[in-house]
């Protein structure tokens, strides 16, 4: 698929592909070289709404996927996920050549971890007790019912678009909602394998629907009256107007938005690259920068400090930058040439307003085509600084001094974000006492890996909700009590 143009005519409606209302169409461009790759329908306004119609009519049958019983569900996922897992490999590198992921990665991750997420939470709804009978206040009998929430509108980014669509669909389907899945504009052919892989699973009618389109799509499908639960991953601006939209119809939502996360590196920590390498480069320039959970805003002991510049940018000029594709690449491009053009005005402010660079900064020789930006390291950076402020989304990592482990924790929290964090120590009790006072949904200790059976909660403006783990399935079911 990424190396041949893709010209997909059908949207994915009901179990089926069917042929759109809309004459708009989405292309789709190679991080790599800017070429067309693809092109797919953009859904209007009566796409989405058929789109909705069937996964409502789904929802609603009274013999249909929420009332089956959650072996009769796992049955069907445990096929999803095999279908998937059979598409692993072209689904790497349709990623990869779309967003400019490694390969590496995207064959490590993205590509096989939706499979994994579907039968966690199928085993999970299926060891689970729906019913739970309890005393009542007034002496009698109260029956405890967990029930699916209903119809889901599932927003996915493109960063990773595999992993966080199958974030919103695994527990849903588990829960035993129906999903309405819009990718992002950017990263819409893997979408296509899904729904080859969903169709090839036998999900009922309805039960999963796929529709590509951009912001007025994503508008038409949150705004719309039978939708009863959104679930949205990107911007902070668009979660914000999201999240006003589901208040007024009183709505749940679930929102993962943007992070500007903190690495404490503490006066022990050991900065041998030999030892610590396989962590910290991750926890710092993964997926190119492209990942919200990164804690790329430095914060260093002025003991140390110019050790800490000095490991951080050797391990920058380290990287190796290049086609996505190449299995040796660590540093791809970034998905867009309006995101590389960002990245580099927040360099090029950053610069001007006082922070000094040590690493990069630019664009990688021999790469003139494509939306390449040099790994970046920008040193000596106020807090209160805009590149220290803001996410970034590309290769690039601020330092910044401090005094003490107060002074530290004060700038770390510092942020409107709260997603993630992450310490640095020799000492695991020293780390876990200063996470503990870090207000954040999630830190690492000595890297940062998350854990799919353990919440991840959103705070501040890094969103509203919790991911992964128990309280994922949690948050697609509501309660119902029938007194007896």
């Amino acid at each position: 698929m990424p190396h041949t143009a893709v010209d997909h005519r059908s949207l994915f409606i009901g179990g089926e592909w069917v042929a759109p209302h809309s004459t708009t169409r989405i292309s789709v461009r190679s991080a790599n070289t800017g070429e067309i790759i693809g092109g797919v329908p953009s859904a209007d306004q009566s796409d989405i709404y058929r789109a909705v119609a069937a996964a409502r009519r789904a929802f609603d049958d009274p013999t249909g996927w929420s009332t089956w019983a959650p072996s009769e569900r796992t049955a069907v996922l445990a096929r999803f996920a095999e279908a998937l897992d059979r598409r692993a490999d072209l689904m790497a590198e349709t990623i990869s050549v779309q967003n400019g992921m490694p390969i590496f990665l995207s064959k490590l991750t993205d590509s096989r971890f939706a499979s994994q997420l579907l039968s966690y939470y199928a085993a999970l709804a299926e060891s689970g007790d729906d019913e739970e009978m309890r005393a009542s206040s007034s002496g009698g009998r109260t029956l405890v019912r967990k029930v699916a929430v209903g119809v889901v509108a599932a927003i996915v980014p493109w960063n990773f678009p595999n992993i966080m669509a199958a974030l919103k669909y695994a527990p849903a389907f588990a829960a035993g909602c129906t999903v309405v899945i819009k990718p992002s504009p950017e990263t819409v052919l893997d979408a296509i394998l899904v729904a080859e892989a969903a169709a090839e699973a036998g999900f009922p009618p309805g039960v999963i629907n796929i529709v590509s389109g951009g912001a007025q799509t994503g508008i038409d499908l949150v705004e719309h009256p039978d939708v009863d639960k959104v679930s949205f991953t990107g911007s902070t601006a668009t979660g914000r107007a999201i999240g006003e939209i589901s208040g007024r119809l009183l709505r749940p939502v679930t929102l993962e938005l943007g992070g500007k996360s903190a690495a404490i590196i503490l006066d022990d920590a050991n900065l041998d690259m030999a030892a610590i390498g396989a962590q910290f480069v991750p926890a710092l320039f993964a997926n190119n920068g492209q990942t919200c959970f990164l804690t790329s805003r430095v914060l260093a002991p002025r003991s140390r400090y110019d050790e800490v510049v000095d490991v951080v940018t050797r391990v920058a000029r380290s990287l190796r930058v290049g086609d996505s594709l190449d299995p040796q690449t660590q540093i791809g491009p970034l998905v867009s040439e309006r995101q590389r053009n960002r990245v580099e005005a927040l360099i090029t402010g950053a610069i001007a307003d006082g922070a000094r660079l040590t690493a990069g900064g630019g664009r990688p020789a021999g790469q003139e085509a494509g939306w390449f930006v040099e790994p970046t390291v920008l040193a000596d950076v106020d807090n209160a600084s805009e590149i220290a402020q803001e996410e970034i989304f590309g290769p690039v990592v601020t330092i910044t001094p401090y005094d003490d482990d107060d002074h530290a924790v004060r700038l770390a929290n510092d942020s409107h974000y709260g997603l993630a964090g992450s310490i640095w120590t020799t000492h695991h009790s020293r780390g876990i006492a200063i996470a503990k006072r870090l207000v954040t949904g999630t830190v690492g200790i000595n890297g940062y890996e998350a854990d799919v059976f353990s919440p991840t909660t959103m705070i501040k403006a890094s969103g509203i909700g919790v991911k992964f783990g128990p309280e994922a399935l949690a948050s697609y079911q509501r309660y119902q009590s029938v007194y007896l």
